[in-house]
């Protein structure tokens, strides 16, 4: 049986990794429901947040398949009652109707939204909340002539990790990186490489 899992993949920020994580998912024909990519809450670690429904046994054959990718550290799989999570959207409606119509005021307080932009023409809202709150406000919305509405992919917060601060510190303790070493030829490559 499907359900919904969202991963949190750990990663360097290395070109094309993203590509290399999205033909993971198409080869076994997943489909994204919504990425997410941003700065860990460690410096130089990068955070993906990509949720999918789909059935367990593929997601956890998958999780396994992303953590043997080089840049990658650690990959969480977990189901919504195991994280915080959060999407953010914004509604363009025109500015006359919420002048006019008190009902629109009291919906956009009732769902906390906050004005963005205001204009003659229109005025923007955005809300943060899970997608049923806001659907609801979408549909709400709809009937008092929205203009244009759009919605950012889930952030996520897993509640019993610990993230993955800790365990870099204790990686770096054991296994320190090597400090880089300067080639003292590097700067003087016209007059030793000449033909």
């Amino acid at each position: 049986m499907k359900k919904e899992f969202t991963l949190t993949i750990y990663t360097e920020n290395h070109v094309g990794l993203i590509n290399k994580i999205a033909i993971m998912f198409s080869r076994r024909k997943i489909s994204l429901e919504s990425f997410n990519t941003s700065p860990s809450e460690v410096p130089n670690i990068y955070r993906f947040t990509i949720v999918v429904i789909e059935a367990e046994a593929v997601v956890k054959n998958l999780v396994k398949q992303i953590e043997k990718i080089v840049d990658v550290f650690k990959v969480y799989c977990n189901t919504n009652d195991e994280i915080v999570w959060q999407q953010m959207a914004l509604y363009k409606v025109p500015t006359s109707v919420i002048i006019s119509e008190v009902k629109v005021e009291r919906l956009l307080r009732e769902y906390g939204a906050n004005a963005v932009v205001i204009r003659n023409d229109y005025t923007v809202f955005e809300a943060t909340g899970q997608g049923e709150e806001i659907n609801k406000l979408l549909k709400k919305l709809d009937k008092f002539g929205l203009i244009e509405f759009v919605r950012s992919s889930r952030i996520a917060i897993i509640n019993d990790s610990e993230g993955i601060h800790k365990q870099v510190v204790e990686m770096e303790k054991k296994n320190p990186a090597l400090q880089t070493i300067n080639n003292e030829f590097l700067d003087k490559k016209d007059q030793i490489f000449q033909m």
